[in-house]
């Protein structure tokens, strides 16, 4: 059986309290990480080139074409 890539998720940060390193409507990659979901946090690459931790709420998921999101994972 093939195994299937995991689909790559993008967000569009909506607030950034106290957080330097995001940047209001920008499109950041979420990585998966359950167990920080399960507690109203979601990971992505932010400003700095590294992944944190952030409140999910500061965030909107997008549903980007295949090819952008290609480009976008390339580029984080």
């Amino acid at each position: 059986m093939k195994s299937q890539k995991a689909k790559r998720q993008f967000v569009i940060c909506i607030r950034n309290e106290d957080c330097e390193d995001l940047e209001l409507r920008k499109i950041y990659q979420v990585l998966p990480d359950e167990p920080s979901s399960k507690s109203g946090c979601i990971r992505v690459i932010d400003e700095s080139g590294e992944d944190y931790l952030y409140p999910a709420d500061y965030f909107v998921p997008v549903e980007l074409p295949q090819a952008v999101a290609k480009v976008f994972s390339k580029v984080s």
